[in-house]
C-alpha cells in the first residue's frame, strides 16, 4: 500500500498498524501548514516515508503520534519553508521582548489555562482559515496546541525549542488569531464569529 521495501513484512505490518490511524490527522495539519492540498499530500507522503525509514529508531511504547508530528514539522521546515517569504521570528531582541511581555502573571495564567482562553480549543472553518493567515512559526504552534492538543512539553520536543518559546509563540499566535476573527466580525461579507458560542458548543458536546 505505501510502497515500502528492504524491511520485513512483519516490520511493514507493524508500521502500517501504527501509522494508519494518524494519516487523516497528519493530512489535516499538513493542509494548514502548506495551505495547499497537493503540497499537503506531498508533505504527508514524505513524512510517512521518513517515518518508515527510521521506524527502527522509534522507541516502542512512547508517543508515536508526537514522533510522527516531529517528522512532519521537521520535513515541512526543511523542505517547504524555503519557498515562503514570511518573516522569521528568530531575531533575538524581538524574541526577548516577546517573552518579557508574555511572562506577566496575567498572560501566564491565560497560557496555562488554554481551555479558558480564546477558542477553548474548538475549531470552525472560519478559525482554520484564520490560522492559515498566521506567520509560520505561530501557525505551527497554534496547530499543535489548539488543533492537535499537544502539551507545551510535547510541542517543545516536536519543534526542538524551549517550552518558553512555545508559550510565547502560542500567546502571540492566539492574539493575532483573535484580532483576525474580530476584524472579520466587523465586515459585511463575513459571518459573525461568536467565541462564547464556541465554548458553549463544546460544553454541550
Amino acid at each position: 500500500m505505501l510502497g515500502f521495501k528492504t524491511k520485513s513484512a512483519a516490520d511493514r505490518a507493524a508500521f502500517e498498524a501504527q501509522v494508519s490511524p494518524w494519516l487523516d490527522t497528519l493530512y489535516a495539519s499538513a493542509v494548514r501548514l502548506t495551505r495547499n492540498d497537493r503540497n499537503a499530500e506531498d508533505l504527508v507522503q514524505d513524512t510517512v516515508m521518513r517515518a518508515w525509514r527510521f521506524f527502527d529508531k522509534f522507541e516502542q511504547g512512547t508517543n508515536f503520534r508526537a514522533w510522527l508530528f516531529k517528522i512532519l514539522t521537521n520535513t515541512f521546515i526543511n523542505s517547504y519553508r524555503r519557498t515562503t517569504r514570511e518573516k522569521s521570528l528568530q531575531d533575538e531582541s524581538e524574541r526577548q521582548s516577546v517573552e518579557a511581555q508574555f511572562f506577566s502573571s496575567d498572560v501566564t495564567d491565560r497560557a496555562q489555562n488554554p481551555e479558558d482562553y480564546l477558542l477553548d480549543r474548538v475549531m470552525s472553518e472560519d478559525v482554520l482559515k484564520a490560522i492559515d493567515g498566521l506567520p509560520i512559526d505561530f501557525r505551527m504552534v497554534v496547530i499543535l496546541a489548539d488543533v492537535q492538543e499537544f502539551t507545551y512539553r510535547e510541542i517543545a520536543d516536536i519543534l526542538d525549542v524551549p517550552v518558553g518559546t512555545v508559550m510565547s509563540r502560542l500567546f502571540r499566535g492566539r492574539k493575532q488569531l483573535q484580532k483576525t476573527l474580530l476584524a472579520r466580525e466587523n465586515t459585511e461579507t463575513s459571518p459573525l464569529i461568536d467565541l462564547n458560542a464556541f465554548r458553549e458548543r463544546k460544553k454541550l458536546g
